[in-house]
């Protein structure tokens, strides 16, 4: 991991590993990975979760999900059924937990490579067709994923230059 692209390519794929594993073990999906310009999320509202890592490396990550998807998974992990779920807060602090967990994988296997960082407190925000638009100075890397019925966008924005 010398160069910024190859770093930012081998934090992508830790990204990718953890949302596979965040829901096989939380919510016991199979994510299937999928390149992202080929999972379509409908026009349905997104819910999009957001942590960033600061330290040695610098960047933030995305997990967008429509909002059908948002409110099943917040089902799967408080063990509610639709009705009981109250309002959109719910939702929100499982997606906020989502990408959580799985930011903390990455930077676990940063750590591990002697790459130390600290995570951000979760954000979400909705909204329709919402884009992270990088500033001078950052890549990023999209990956895709076809969880069951559900869908998935990840975002992986990286600073490249101190």
């Amino acid at each position: 991991m010398n160069t910024p692209t190859n770093l930012i390519d081998d934090i992508r794929d830790l990204l990718n590993n953890s949302v596979r594993d965040v829901l096989a073990t939380m919510f016991s999906l199979e994510a299937q990975s999928a390149p992202a310009a080929d999972v379509r999320v409908g026009d349905e509202p997104l819910v999009a979760g957001s942590v960033g890592f600061i330290g040695d490396v610098n960047g933030v990550v995305y997990i967008m999900v429509p909002e059908g998807f948002a409110r099943s998974l917040a089902c799967q992990m408080l063990g509610l059924s639709e009705a009981e779920l109250d309002g959109d807060e719910m939702v929100n602090d499982v997606i906020g937990e989502l990408s959580n967990m799985v930011v903390g994988g990455v930077k676990s296997q940063l750590c591990d490579r002697g790459l130390s960082c600290v995570l951000t407190i979760p954000s979400v925000v909705r909204g329709q067709s919402l884009s992270a638009e990088p500033v001078k100075s950052i890549e990023r890397r999209r990956l895709g994923f076809h969880c069951g019925a559900g869908h998935a966008i990840v975002e992986l924005q990286f600073k490249t230059s101190h």
